[in-house]
């Protein structure tokens, strides 16, 4: 059975990590492609700190324009278009409509399963697509640390076990854990340092970074 992960996002901006997720997603789950989908309009973020879905895509189309595996999809962006909100579990309906036959993967970040059964029909969700629930290695392995860091990084993993192994039971939900060498770095961060003028190389795609550059993008945000 054809395999494709989708890796959904506001990306405001899109950045490093988003790409090394998905792109150990498609190795350790042999997807056929993942398919970058920009958030049409995100109802649980500020909109006023959105930029432009028109403008979001395209940093996504720069981001991945060289990487064969990976697509844009703008199934999102037209709900953007008629003023609609962005639900997951009407996404993942759309997709299986236009092309029932593929296993669909959803690569999220591992603090999105303790919100997941206040989104829109997590019943839907969960019978629709496997959920690949991304973690950073750094985060899974308490080795290495001091007495103190050990102890909570055992908690943290604890209950993140504990909560997939309740979503499983009570959702039949198929959940995997997508433990990568990721980065630390997030779109907030970005966003900050694109207002001071800082460089952004190492964090963004270089394309990126120019067209935030040439744009002027974050600027005016606060």
């Amino acid at each position: 059975m054809r395999r494709i992960g989708i890796m959904g996002g506001t990306f405001n901006p899109i950045h490093n990590g988003h790409l090394a997720i998905a792109e150990k997603a498609r190795q350790q789950f042999s997807l056929e492609k993942v398919l970058f989908m920009p958030s049409g309009v995100p109802y649980m973020k500020d909109q006023r700190e959105v930029l432009p879905i028109q403008v979001r895509c395209e940093m996504t189309k720069l981001a991945i324009e060289n990487m064969p595996d990976f697509e844009l999809s703008r199934l999102e962006a037209s709900d953007a278009a008629l003023g609609k909100n962005t639900y997951t579990c009407d996404t993942l309906q759309k997709l299986r409509h236009a092309d029932p036959e593929p296993a669909y993967y959803f690569i999220l970040g591992a603090d999105s399963l303790y919100a997941m059964e206040d989104w829109k029909n997590p019943e839907l969700i969960f019978h629709s697509c496997t959920v690949l629930a991304a973690v950073r290695m750094e985060d899974m392995d308490s080795e290495g640390g001091t007495c103190g860091q050990s102890e909570n990084l055992g908690s943290q993993q604890a209950r993140l076990k504990e909560q997939v192994r309740y979503l499983r039971k009570k959702y039949q939900a198929s959940i995997e854990i997508l433990a990568f060498a990721g980065m630390d770095v997030s779109s907030t961060q970005i966003r900050a340092m694109a207002r001071k003028g800082d460089s952004l190389q190492g964090l963004v795609p270089e394309a990126v970074e120019t067209y935030i550059q040439k744009n002027c993008l974050y600027k005016s945000d606060s």
